[in-house]
C-alpha cells in the first residue's frame, strides 16, 4: 500500500467527522434563523434571501400587520392568538411560493418579496389580503381580524435597498391601517403617512373596537 493509499485512509475518519460537524453548525444556523412558531424566517434569514431577490426587477416587498391582534389575544387567550399568527404564516408562505420568501419580523408583523411574474401584484395581493382575513380555526374557535398590507414594486425605486424599501412599505401600510383601507401601495402618487400619522394608525386600530368574533 502506498504512502499516499495510507494518508487517504488515515485522514478519511477526520474529513468525515468535519464534515458531519459543520452539517451539524449549518443546521443550527437555519434552525436558529426559522422562528419556532410559524417557521417561516426571522429577521435576519428573511433580510439574506430577500436582498438576494432584489435583484430581480420583478420583485414586490410586502409587509404585513395583523390588525387588533393584542385584543385577540386578550379576548380568546394566547393559544387563539398563536393560531392566527400561524394561519397568517402559513398563508403568507404560500402566496410567497418557491419564487419568493416570508418572514416573520417580530410580534404581529410579517414581511415578504414575491417575484410578480405577469404584472399583476395588485391582484395578486388583493388576493392575499382577502385569504389573510379568513378565520384561523384555534383550538375550536374561529378568530376573525383582519390584516393590513403595504407593498412596493422594488422597481419604482431602483436607489432603495431592501430597508428602504420595506421603510415605504410600512408607511403604506400604516397609512392603509389609518384610512382602514386594508391595504395600499407605496409610491406612484400615494401619499405616505407621516410618522405621527403611523402612530396614530397605530394606536386607532389598537383602541377600536374589535373587529374579531367567535363562530359557533
Amino acid at each position: 500500500m502506498s504512502t499516499l493509499v495510507t494518508l487517504v485512509l488515515a485522514a478519511a475518519p477526520l474529513v468525515a467527522g468535519w464534515s458531519v460537524h459543520v452539517w451539524w453548525l449549518r443546521s443550527l444556523l437555519v434552525t436558529a434563523r426559522r422562528d419556532p412558531l410559524t417557521g417561516l424566517w426571522t429577521r435576519d434569514g428573511f433580510t439574506t434571501r430577500a436582498t438576494a431577490l432584489l435583484k430581480d426587477p420583478r420583485a414586490v416587498v410586502v409587509l404585513a400587520d395583523v390588525d387588533r391582534f393584542k385584543q385577540v389575544n386578550d379576548t380568546f387567550g394566547h393559544a387563539a392568538g398563536d393560531a392566527l399568527l400561524k394561519a397568517t404564516a402559513d398563508r403568507l408562505a404560500h402566496h410567497a411560493g418557491r419564487s419568493g420568501v416570508a418572514g416573520r419580523l417580530g410580534g404581529d408583523e410579517f414581511a415578504a418579496v414575491l417575484i410578480d411574474d405577469h404584472g399583476t401584484a395588485a391582484g395578486l395581493l388583493t388576493v392575499l389580503h382577502r385569504t389573510l382575513a379568513r378565520p384561523a380555526d384555534g383550538q375550536n374557535l374561529d378568530v376573525h381580524t383582519t390584516v393590513s398590507l403595504g407593498w412596493v414594486r422594488a422597481a419604482d425605486f431602483p436607489g432603495d435597498d431592501l430597508s428602504g424599501l420595506l421603510r415605504r412599505a410600512d408607511e403604506a401600510m400604516y397609512a392603509a391601517k389609518q384610512g382602514r383601507t386594508g391595504m395600499r401601495r407605496a409610491g406612484l402618487g400615494w401619499l405616505f403617512a407621516t410618522v405621527a400619522g403611523r402612530r396614530s394608525g397605530r394606536h386607532g386600530a389598537r383602541t377600536s373596537p374589535p373587529a374579531v368574533g367567535v363562530v359557533a
